[in-house]
């Protein structure tokens, strides 16, 4: 047998976690296979639970196997992760080109008039003030009532992303904006390592050869290349899509998404910063899929994520390419493969999937860090309670699972609503019946002009967004009666004075930096508490 490794002499854990427990963790040995922004996000939030004291973190991180690192967006749960780590953002941003982000434009998905575009804003505390406004008009639209339904005049994200403003009021204004951000993945993920090596995590910079496995079919250890085993109680597979561990270790089934959602396919490039750099992401739709547009503070992030059925790869890239205005251009293109589904157990015997190896669900509202941090979110509190049961287990993967099934469910509305008839992959996607039966709930309760606000709140459908994403993504697109069919609003619909709102945002907006001028001064000044805000 291999001698075992031997692992560099670094501060322990222990001497970094922040509420340490008394009691004897059920596990003492971590080893997480792969680095990557997913590997080392697994590694620190181990590092910072309350059984860090206790606990050995190891990442094995083969220098053969490079990261995707083409994600390059947000939802705003990553600030909670690095608040919750007590890293302040003056720190990481500088250091990963990072941006602020307000939400996501959708441009040419629909061909309603009216409704050819629409904003998916993050949530403020000031949304309070002009929810219900907006609320009581879709609602009044969906009635035939002839009212602006159209999303983007109620919220202040929308504006400030309009504007180029960040979502960090003067202290004087007591409206935070809950955002996210933009960064460059690779920077992120050497950012997040130099940060876990501080806090006591260990690294071996060593290809995986083999996995071996105990008699009752948990994982043993792992045999290195170069010699060497490396054993742990538990394992945690950040390999990607090659998921090592759970799918070829352990040949957990996976479930595909391609009867719902057509993409398997994205080609990347970069492209030149100019103007004001602006703090929203931006989804063109294209002919067989859709761009993003990402601004960091030195360049843009660009893609088009397709299907390979209806789009050549060489086609997608001339397609992106001639939409940028670079055909010419000599900037090198990333041609990429995606899985698109998720494993039926994350969490299987002694090993717990995190990250590409787990599941994905394609980018278009950028989710892949935020099933990272809702699975080990989960996965920690569980360590911490030290109940690692049968039971236990299977209600983790119940609760995956429906996140999930959730988050796809609203993935494949963007495409099931779409209007476009220019291609046989939009008409495809309009004319799919291969829906979720929460799904068709959904709709089906919309289109028969009743509020789908019960249903979400009693957890009947639309699960994983809340409220104010689902009026905006449904209204956004102009999901409503044909217009020829509208008839002039009673007063009681039409109660509401939209100039006072478009005052009232007009105002607030004020009170927000530009970006590129709030980004500009280092260390940034950010120092207010966030708030969290669920809007219904």
């Amino acid at each position: 047998m291999s001698d075992p490794v031997t692992l560099p002499s670094q501060t322990s854990v222990a001497d970094h976690a922040a509420s340490p427990i008394a009691a004897e963790p059920p596990l003492q040995r971590i080893a997480v296979v792969g680095g990557g922004t997913a590997g080392w996000m697994a590694a620190l939030m181990l590092a910072n639970s309350a059984c860090a004291n206790r606990l050995q973190v190891t990442v094995i991180e083969s220098p053969q196997v490079g990261t995707i690192g083409v994600g390059e967006g947000s939802t705003p749960f990553l600030r909670r992760f690095f608040e919750e780590l007590g890293i302040e953002e003056a720190e990481w941003m500088p250091a990963c080109h990072a941006t602020y982000k307000n939400g996501i434009t959708f441009d040419k998905w629909s061909t309603r008039p009216g409704f050819e575009s629409y904003f998916h804003p993050f949530a403020s505390m000031l949304d309070n003030l002009t929810m219900t406004q907006f609320i009581n008009n879709v609602h009044a639209r969906l009635n035939h009532a002839d009212v602006h339904a159209h999303p983007d005049r109620f919220f202040i994200a929308t504006r400030l992303a309009r504007e180029g403003l960040a979502p960090k009021p003067v202290r004087s204004f007591p409206f935070d904006v809950w955002h996210g951000y933009h960064f460059d993945a690779t920077l992120l993920g050497a950012f997040l390592h130099k940060k876990a090596l501080e806090r006591g995590v260990r690294h071996v910079p060593r290809h995986v050869n083999e996995v071996t496995q105990k008699e009752n079919g948990d994982i043993a250890s792992l045999q290195l290349e170069g010699g060497g085993t490396l054993a742990a109680d538990f394992f945690i597979d950040c390999s990607g899509f090659a998921s090592l561990l759970i799918g070829k270790t352990l040949k957990t089934p996976f479930v595909p998404y391609a009867e719902n959602l057509f993409n398997d396919a994205a080609v990347a490039l970069a492209t030149p910063l100019d103007g004001p750099i602006m703090s929203q992401t931006i989804s063109t739709a294209l002919r067989h899929g859709w761009a993003w547009k990402i601004p960091l503070t030195n360049r843009y992030g660009n893609g088009y994520v397709y299907s390979t059925a209806y789009c050549s790869a060489d086609h997608a890239e001339t397609e992106l390419r001639t939409h940028l205005g670079a055909l010419d251009a000599d900037v090198p293109a990333r041609h990429l493969k995606m899985r698109v589904g998720r494993v039926t157990e994350s969490w299987n015997r002694n090993c717990l999937a995190v990250g590409l190896s787990q599941g994905f669900i394609e980018p278009l509202e950028a989710t892949t860090l935020l099933f990272v941090q809702r699975t080990l979110n989960m996965f920690v509190a569980t360590l911490e309670k030290g109940d690692l049961s049968t039971q236990a287990r299977a209600n983790f993967n119940q609760t995956v699972n429906a996140q999930f099934e959730g988050t796809r469910d609203y993935i494949v509305t963007h495409y099931k609503t779409n209007t476009r008839t220019d291609t046989d992959y939009w008409r495809a996607n309009a004319a799919n019946t291969h829906l979720s039966n929460p799904l068709k709930q959904l709709l089906a309760t919309w289109l028969s002009s009743r509020p789908i606000i019960p249903g979400l709140q009693k957890g009947l459908f639309g699960q994983g967004y809340p409220t104010l994403s689902w009026y905006s993504l449904l209204a956004g697109m102009g999901l409503f009666p044909d217009p020829r069919d509208m008839r002039p609003p009673t007063p009681e619909e039409a109660q509401h004075d939209l100039r006072q709102i478009d005052n009232l945002l007009e105002r607030s907006a004020m009170n927000y930096p530009d970006q590129r001028d709030l980004l500009q001064r280092i260390p940034l000044k950010s120092s207010e508490p966030s708030l969290q805000v669920y809007l219904w």
